[in-house]
């Protein structure tokens, strides 16, 4: 299959050369072409699994400069420093194609995997291969296979190697095969210094993917990394920028995902630091998605109660509606507890202390079904009621052992369906309900114990009066 160069300046490319996707693409030996096109980026090199080839490209392996340097100057060889290899081969590759897999460099048939000795040895961090090749003229903005050595340097966090090939001349601002920019590949260990090194040669702080229109800034912040949000910020970065879905930074930061139970207060904590960032930044705390979804039900469907916490002492509502018609409080008692940062019973009591719409009685079966494993959720949405609304069949719908694990608790829930609550609960009641417009701000401001105000703001005692 070859490309016209018309047909290559139809794709969405830079000016000039220096990353035209569709250069490298040549035909296989026997697909009936006269004339492979002539290449822009350098000879492909030969595609036997021994002789010079091998032997240039186990020596780019190893970071190994001297043969580097070496095999270049040998005449016979025929190798160029920005020579294109095709690894797809597995029979003419074996020797180091599990060493190059790695690099996920593809052409746009999906046929052929390109790449060449700058990608190797920045996705390597091998940095003097690196600077040998680029005195010898390679390309900095090569990119046979999608992406430039520059992109594989800052996805692998080597900032030295991202250092030299800016130094070369090459493009900050690139797009890859996927449409992201190098900035948008500074993640894990080394993203921090660099994305520092593409600010300072010129990257566009909030320059977007060519696809989903996402900022480095969605990017980070999706990935959970406080200190280069930080570093954005500070450089400029837009903290209301909207990719192609309605997404700011804000909605990617409280959509964090909780990896596993053991990382749930790290990932909370986490969360929460983005968001006091992009918040103190200016970010719009109520920013809806084209689902209408805002920054607090995606952060309690995920369970992160602080950051729920933050948003409330914002002034967002507790009430409002995403297109499916669900407010915060049904997606934090929605979410699946496996996701959850955390159990949402502070959450919920934190919705229903500003304001939130308390659970159809009807649907009170379903939560305790739901949730008979956390009784304190149980606890916090009964409290908001005066009488216990639960069939006496209820019951039926807790596991045995649940019942006997929490017998204190759910003997107190059952032995109170249709039968009255106690006066001072009755009382907290009827306070709330006065209230209801200015609860969060008037109940603090009330002169009372500290003891009675917590316990008129739900407090939690694992039994029900």
């Amino acid at each position: 299959m070859s490309w016209s160069p018309e047909e290559c300046r139809g794709q969405r490319q830079p000016q000039g050369d220096r990353h035209t996707l569709c250069a490298r693409l040549v035909e296989r030996p026997g697909s009936g072409s006269e004339e492979a096109p002539e290449p822009r980026l350098g000879p492909i090199a030969t595609r036997t699994a021994s002789g010079p080839a091998l032997a240039f490209w186990q020596a780019v392996l190893a970071g190994d400069a001297g043969s580097v340097s070496r095999i270049l100057s040998d005449s016979s060889a025929s190798l160029a420093p920005d020579s294109v290899f095709d690894t797809s081969d597995p029979e003419r590759w074996r020797d180091f194609r599990y060493n190059i897999r790695a690099l996920r460099l593809w052409s746009l048939t999906y046929q052929e995997e390109l790449t060449t000795p700058l990608h190797v040895a920045a996705s390597r961090g091998h940095t003097e291969v690196l600077r040998l090749l680029l005195r010898r003229r390679a390309q900095p903005d090569s990119a046979p296979g999608g992406r430039t050595a520059l992109h594989e340097a800052c996805a692998a966090g080597h900032s030295t190697c991202v250092h030299v090939l800016l130094v070369a001349g090459a493009d900050p601002n690139l797009p890859d095969q996927d449409g992201k920019r190098p900035l948008h590949l500074c993640q894990g260990p080394g993203a921090l210094p660099c994305a520092d090194l593409l600010l300072r040669f010129g990257a566009r702080v909030d320059g977007r993917s060519e696809e989903e229109e996402e900022t480095p800034l969605h990017t980070a912040a999706r990935l959970g990394h406080v200190e280069l949000v930080d570093l954005l910020l500070r450089r400029g970065a837009c903290p209301d920028a909207r990719n192609a879905e309605g997404w700011t930074p804000l909605l990617a930061a409280c959509d964090t995902r909780c990896p596993s139970p053991d990382d749930a207060q790290a990932t909370s904590a986490r969360c929460f630091q983005l968001c006091h960032l992009l918040l103190s930044a200016g970010a719009d705390a109520d920013a809806a998605d084209q689902d209408r979804q805002r920054p607090l039900h995606l952060a309690c469907r995920r369970g992160h109660t602080a950051v729920v916490e933050l948003l409330l002492s914002c002034g967002v509502s507790a009430n409002a509606m995403d297109y499916g018609g669900h407010t915060p409080l049904h997606c934090a008692l929605q979410g699946p507890a496996a996701a959850l940062a955390e159990t949402p019973e502070h959450v919920v009591r934190a919705l229903l202390n500003h304001g939130a719409v308390r659970v159809w009685p009807g649907a009170l079966p379903k939560v305790l079904e739901r949730w008979h494993s956390s009784p304190r959720i149980i606890e916090v949405l009964m409290n908001t009621y005066s009488v216990v609304r639960l069939p006496e069949e209820a019951v039926g719908l807790i596991p045995p052992e649940t019942l006997q694990k929490h017998r204190h608790f759910y003997s107190s829930l059952f032995s109170l369906v249709r039968q009255p609550r106690s006066l001072q609960h009755l009382s907290r009641c009827a306070l709330r309900t006065h209230l209801a417009g200015c609860l969060p701000l008037a109940l603090p401001g009330l002169p009372l114990p500290p003891r009675l105000l917590r316990y008129l703001q739900l407090e939690f005692e694992d039994v029900l009066y």
